[in-house]
């Protein structure tokens, strides 16, 4: 093999799927294989392209090795240009989205024919992306932006359809969601969910994953037997901290709190509490007596005073120890503040892996898609604690308070605090290594 040093670096195109949550990792992987001699070439819709270009006009370097790619997606009466992505994008018009996308085949297709890359690393949507690389003998890697976990149960449910294979792994089914998500996975089947997998099942040679395998290996394990192909873990991918003045009223709040007494609550940028449930997340954190920033988000359009959505009264009365805060927050700088001793998270993936980076115990609130899923691998790994929802899929506040105090308050927490801090250490020292180890596998799948 030639030397990194001494080979002409290798021409990448990157295809992930409209939602931030997915190219924000591809883009970190990007970020990883340029210091490798790869030079990147990032495709989304201009809409999406747009909000990522201040963080590469930031740094120099990448700026010049990765190049944003746009990717025209047909105008639909229902989906002008600036809702080519999931952020802020209507339930409803989701399948309209993914119709678009699958409309925009031959506009990739002129891209590939322009750029000439040695390597395309594509998503989980569209499913043309695998056949257009083929034919223009260029090889394609299936790049999986979520957990292993959930990814098996899929796998499974689709693979065994019509038949009683019993699920190897029943500890991470979350027993409220199972039966909603398998009727999904059933309707995904007809729809499609046969292909997708075809997707992963054709991939050349490996499967990138964005996870590390003190966390999830033996889900790795099923999925490598599933799909026939290595699935190679590539850490958690999470952007490096922004030293920068934004959101230091947050910090010097924080700053004035006890080490590891004060809980950080966030459900992320693209899921969102119904009524009912954020006023029990916010009895359940007047309740437990702890420390708390709580990012507020309503969706988009909405228009909903803060004061409106909050139980009469709360904020007076929990102004000495909570700050509301709506709409943005610097999570990193949070999460990695020595005053943060727990994670009130939905469970998305990213969030997942930005508090397994940080060391910050998790106290699962998942609410849809994959959610549930990690909230179950944080409890059986033994990171975290999961709210438990009754059987309406409500939150009930005791149950918040009791799952927060668990686990910044009493003994139960430091088994879980200890656990969270080695998966920390997991991936300071082993996560070069496993970008290393990839490195070398891409140039055996690119044939240098």
């Amino acid at each position: 093999m030639v030397d990194a040093t001494q080979r002409s670096s290798i021409k990448v195109l990157m295809l992930p799927w409209l939602a931030h949550g997915h190219i924000s990792p591809f883009l970190e992987l990007a970020k990883k294989l340029t210091q490798r001699n790869f030079h990147i070439f990032l495709c989304s819709s201009p809409v999406n392209l747009n909000s990522i270009k201040p963080k590469l006009l930031s740094h120099p370097t990448f700026s010049i090795s990765i190049q944003l790619v746009e990717l025209h997606l047909p105008s639909l009466p229902d989906l002008p240009p600036q809702k080519h992505t999931t952020k802020g994008l209507p339930p409803h018009l989701m399948h309209t989205l993914m119709k678009a996308m699958d409309m925009a085949s031959s506009d990739f297709s002129k891209i590939l024919e322009t750029l000439k890359p040695d390597l395309v690393i594509h998503d989980f949507y569209p499913l043309w992306v695998p056949d257009l690389a083929s034919s223009l003998n260029i090889p394609h890697i299936a790049f999986l932006t979520n957990g292993a976990t959930m990814m098996c149960f899929g796998t499974h449910h689709v693979k065994n359809i019509n038949k009683d294979d019993e699920f190897p792994f029943p500890e991470i089914c979350s027993d409220a969601y199972i039966k909603k998500f398998t009727q999904m996975i059933q309707t995904a089947t007809k729809d499609g969910g046969s292909k997708a997998l075809r997707l992963y099942e054709t991939s050349c040679n490996i499967i990138l994953i964005k996870s590390f395998r003190e966390l999830e290996g033996k889900y790795m394990d099923f999925l490598s037997d599933s799909f026939g192909k290595k699935v190679l873990p590539v850490g958690p991918l999470v952007p490096e901290s922004v030293h920068d003045d934004e959101g230091m009223d947050i910090i010097n709040w924080l700053d004035k709190k006890e080490k590891s007494s004060t809980v950080f609550v966030s459900f992320g940028s693209e899921s969102y509490l119904s009524k009912e449930d954020m006023e029990e997340v916010a009895h359940g954190l007047e309740l437990s007596n702890v420390n708390f920033i709580w990012v507020v988000r309503f969706p988009e359009g909405e228009k909903i005073k803060l004061e409106d959505a909050l139980p009469r009264g709360f904020l007076e009365r929990v102004r000495e120890r909570g700050m509301v805060v709506e709409n943005w927050a610097p999570q990193m700088k949070i999460l990695e503040h020595s005053s943060i001793g727990g994670f009130v998270s939905h469970c998305g993936w990213s969030s997942f892996m930005e508090s397994m980076k940080f060391g910050v115990p998790i106290i699962a609130v998942p609410i849809q898609f994959d959610q549930p899923f990690n909230a179950r691998l944080a409890a059986v790994s033994g990171v975290g604690l999961e709210v438990k929802r009754d059987e309406n899929w409500k939150l009930e506040r005791e149950n918040i308070a009791k799952v927060i105090k668990d686990v910044v308050v009493e003994k139960t927490g430091q088994d879980i605090r200890r656990k969270v801090e080695e998966m920390s250490q997991h991936i300071k020292t082993k996560a070069d290594e496993d970008v290393e180890f990839v490195v070398k596998q891409l140039l055996q799948v690119c044939g240098m």
